[in-house]
């Protein structure tokens, strides 16, 4: 319990701290959230509003044949 107390009592240093105010965050899509921040400002490309993982629009492609060029290079077959 005395922990608690000592833990309590602790202030923090006065002016040596900046401002944690509540900012928006914009994104180039057009959506805004609202956070708690010590930025000035914060503008940002992607958001998950927006990126295709989190809207589901997210495609894996196999570029070039990587899969079969990694096979053939390490001499694995579709039927190992």
């Amino acid at each position: 319990m005395k922990a608690d107390k000592a833990y309590k009592e602790k202030k923090m240093k006065k002016g040596i701290h900046p401002n944690y105010e509540l900012k928006e965050i914009r994104c180039s899509c057009g959506n805004v959230i609202k956070t708690k921040t010590t930025a000035k400002s914060l503008n940002v490309e992607i958001c998950s509003a927006c990126h295709p993982f989190f809207t589901g629009t997210q495609k894996l492609v196999d570029t070039t044949g990587r899969v079969e060029r990694f096979n053939k290079r390490y001499g694995r077959t579709s039927n190992n």
